[in-house]
């Protein structure tokens, strides 16, 4: 009964996690589309003064903070398995 109850529950973060992905995923893609129309934009009608750095920094700082929050926290080791993995090491410190 409890090995079900964990399967579910491991399916269900599994879930959570795949759509997670896919969200980080159409984010970047609509961001390479804006930079391109962005850059475009400012070659086209200012072709002297190059305004498009600002907004693309913009862009790309959202990105990397959204991939910080689906798989970069994970890789530093900071994730949910962190709070488990701590709580374990104290459980198993000998006094």
């Amino acid at each position: 009964m409890e090995g079900n109850y964990r399967e579910e529950k491991k399916y269900l973060e599994a879930k959570k996690k795949v759509k997670q992905v896919k969200g980080f995923y159409a984010h970047a893609l609509v961001n390479i589309i804006s930079v391109i129309i962005i850059v475009l934009v400012n070659l086209k009608f200012s072709p002297y003064y190059h305004w498009f750095w600002f907004p693309v920094i913009g862009i790309v700082l959202v990105t990397f903070i959204h991939w910080m929050l689906v798989f970069g926290v994970n890789i530093l080791g900071l994730g949910k398995d962190w709070e488990e993995k701590k709580i374990k090491e104290y459980l198993n410190k000998k006094d």
